[in-house]
């Protein structure tokens, strides 16, 4: 029996290829001439008041790497449409003329009974076309063919399709749906919001209290249906009649299941048809599988909008009957009714809101991050929250006691309706305007240096980490001598928004953000980068108006950049077990970016009367080596570093070698002068102004220990007395052949 082919409507015949008049359609045409596996069976034209809009011509092609007797059902040699537009931009369509070509996936969508189209490309239709000629396309065609009928266009890894093809109509549900129906004081209902300038629409599916006034009525019916098997791909049906049917061949029965939910909600004394009552939502729940055998791997989930309301609905499709103006169960009706069969319906596609695992799988993050801290929500803190947030990485308290000002709105995710709020609470509140209560932010409005406080007590012990992204230092030093709490980050960005630092604390917290700090500062002395890199400081380092305290005059794509950086290079460092310091500097004149990694050394802690000292072997390893380098003779020069008295510290950043006048013997010692007071300056201008002169330092010759001598006495009785002008205490260090004393002077 001879193939039935489907006949194209509203075109013409063209009767010779000369008559063509679209650039695209003669260069498609020339190419199927040269095409040994193509032969042209007819040309023909879509006229709009004499003007081409289309140009078609039809083919017959053949494709040697078909298998016959495909399951599929390609032949070796199929009839096909090249419908070619007058728009050069859109791309030219392919029908399958076949009335019993297979419908299949990679297909457009279009009406039933109409000829197949095949999507040809997974492209934009302007990526399509930057690189499109008459002779790929013609092979494209052929490929597509070939690997249709070899069940080769769906990868075996590929999510399961969904049964229909998506639409402009779409309903959202809620991301817990499935918990959210298994409570019995909610019920739902369906919010129409956001038509759009092509028609479509998105509804949104919302609990509310069965309680609450009725301010929706469009009726929704779920309907869970068996599994079918991943397979052929129907086109949406525009009547109930044709889902019904498309369902049938699924061996799935929809009238049965839907009589019975349009009667689910009718007691015997019957009910009254609600004004609002004006259209009917269709979800079907649509387990899918692989194969018969093989368990479902994933749930579809389709909508069709019936507009006319459940109650009518009922009505046509023989559920329901009225009486005297109410509705009742229509359990004696033995006819099926058909009246249903040709309502019309909209297929909308059912989306769900995203839940952590959503965003993750979204976001490329395969670990589910930490219990973690945040300490300080300003401009950085608000945005590292909001990628982790979005992204589903870690669960997250947030501490801040500060509030929103009109200044924070050039650099924080809040709005002018936040002003006044506190900090905390308004990125809590963004989090959970994004993920409507997957995922939340708990926020912590508090001075989190309180470790007194209940809250701030609570929320740091229930914590694997702490990010530090405050403004001030009190925090990570604060944080530094507490013992019992979580491993501790610290992020920053410089004044000017040009780079960017990371001080993370090992897994076990041998090396804490003291010591880090410390080394760092160091870096910024002794390196080349470290000249330029806190230009733009104003008077400190990390309080007030200083690298931290982001209220400067700074863009916030600065801000977000450097917290791009940092958000993903801190799920990088939650994994190592080592301590990190690493700093991002870049070029603002290019856009480049330099990476520098510190290596970080152990420190140790020396009491010292009411101070404690610290210093870390990075110091102790720098003085020995200027010791050698002086054999025989000793050596010395000044200490670099910082008092802290809200922690009792004083810690020891670097040693400066010996000035070039200085006066060195193997028994003696005296510090010149030479250019000394250009060093501590530059010193305290690379690390803005928070590291300066706390004492001197000297060797010992080899073969002695650092026991002080009685010159050292003296020494350190001069150096008290010059410090106590500041009222700071002077520490003097010796370095002996195997030990490292430590001394400290005051003026009582």
């Amino acid at each position: 029996m001879p193939d039935a082919y489907h006949e194209l409507a509203n075109v013409v015949e063209v009767k010779d290829a000369s008559e063509l008049t679209i650039p695209r359609a003669k260069a498609l045409f020339g190419a199927v001439q040269r095409q040994r596996d193509y032969s042209l069976v007819q040309i023909l034209r879509h006229p709009v008041d004499g003007d081409p809009t289309l140009e078609c011509l039809v083919v017959e092609v053949e494709c040697d790497d078909v298998p016959p007797k495909n399951p599929v059902g390609i032949r070796y040699r199929e009839r096909l449409a090249l419908c070619v537009p007058n728009d050069p931009k859109r791309l030219i369509e392919v029908l399958a003329l076949r009335q019993d070509f297979p419908i299949l996936m990679h297909q457009n969508q279009g009406v039933p009974g109409t000829p197949a189209s095949l999507c040809l490309y997974f492209e934009a239709a302007g990526a399509v076309m930057r690189t499109w000629t008459p002779e790929a396309f013609l092979r494209r065609i052929q490929w597509w063919l070939e690997k249709s009928a070899r069940g080769e266009l769906h990868a075996a890894d590929q999510p399961v399709e969904h049964l229909f093809f998506a639409s402009k109509y779409e309903l959202v549900l809620p991301w817990n749906l499935t918990e959210l129906r298994k409570d019995p004081a909610l019920r739902f209902a369906i919010v129409l919001r956001h038509e759009r300038p092509d028609g479509g629409f998105t509804c949104f599916l919302e609990p509310t209290a069965k309680t609450a006034p009725r301010v929706k009525t469009t009726k929704h019916i779920e309907l869970a249906l068996p599994p079918i098997v991943h397979g052929l791909v129907e086109r949406d049906p525009v009547t109930l009649g044709q889902l019904a049917d498309v369902l049938a061949r699924r061996e799935v029965d929809l009238i049965g299941p839907l009589r019975e939910a349009l009667q689910a909600d009718i007691d015997e004394a019957g009910t009254t048809a609600s004004a609002d009552d004006k259209g009917t939502i269709i979800l079907l729940h649509i387990p899918i599988r692989r194969s018969v055998d093989a368990e479902p791997d994933g749930v579809a989930h389709r909508a069709f909008l019936v507009p006319i309301g459940g109650l009518e609905l009922g009505i046509a499709c023989g559920a329901l009957f009225v009486h005297e103006k109410r509705y009742y169960k229509d359990l004696l009706n033995q006819q099926p009714a058909t009246a249903w069969r040709e309502q019309p319906i909209l297929p909308m596609a059912v989306l769900t809101q995203n839940d952590r695992t959503a965003a993750m799988r979204q976001s490329g993050v395969t670990e589910e991050g930490p219990a973690g801290v945040l300490v300080g929500a300003g401009s950085l803190g608000s945005a590292l929250l909001n990628l982790w947030g979005r992204s589903g990485w870690g669960r997250w308290m947030v501490i801040d006691k500060d509030h929103i000002k009109p200044h924070n709105l050039s650099r924080h995710g809040a709005y002018a309706q936040h002003i006044g709020e506190t900090k905390a609470t308004v990125v809590a509140g963004l989090h959970a305007a994004a993920m409507e209560g997957a995922t939340e932010i708990v926020p912590v409005v508090a001075d989190g240096c309180d470790f007194a406080q209940a809250d701030v007590a609570q929320a740091l012990a229930g914590a694997a980490l702490a990010i530090d992204a405050s403004t001030t230092l009190e925090y990570p030093r604060a944080a530094s001598v507490v013992d019992t709490l979580p491993r501790h980050f610290s992020v920053f960005v410089t004044p000017n928004g040009n780079a960017a630092v990371l001080l993370a604390e090992d897994a076990k917290r041998m090396q804490r953000l003291r010591t880090l700090e410390a080394q760092y500062y160091r870096a910024l002395i002794q390196q080349d980068w470290g000249r330029v890199h806190l230009d733009g400081h104003a008077s400190t380092f990390w309080s007030g108006a200083s690298c931290r305290d982001i209220s400067l005059v700074m863009p916030y794509s600065r801000i977000l950049g450097q917290a791009s950086t940092l958000a993903e290079q801190i799920q990088a460092a939650v994994a190592r077990e080592d301590a990190l310091i690493r700093i991002w500097q870049r070029d603002p004149a290019r856009g480049g970016v330099e990476v520098h990694d510190v290596p970080a050394v152990p420190e140790r802690r020396i009491a010292l009367g009411e101070l404690d000292l610290y210093i870390d072997d990075g110091v102790e390893q720098q003085l020995r080596t200027l010791r050698q380098q002086s054999f025989p003779n000793e050596t010395g020069g000044v200490l670099l570093g910082y008092y802290d008295f809200n922690i009792r510290a004083v810690v020891i950043v670097a040693g400066l070698p010996a000035p070039s006048d200085s006066k060195a013997s193997p028994d003696s010692f005296e510090r010149g002068v030479a250019g000394l007071a250009e060093a501590v300056k530059d010193a305290a201008k690379r690390t803005a102004g928070m590291v300066g002169y706390v004492g001197e330092w000297h060797s010992h010759p080899p073969g002695h220990s650092a026991s002080p001598s009685r010159h050292d006495l003296v020494q350190l009785v001069h150096l008290a007395l010059g410090m106590a002008d500041d009222g700071l205490p002077a520490v003097q260090l010796i370095v002996g052949e195997q030990d490292l004393q430590i001394l400290q002077g005051a003026v009582q």
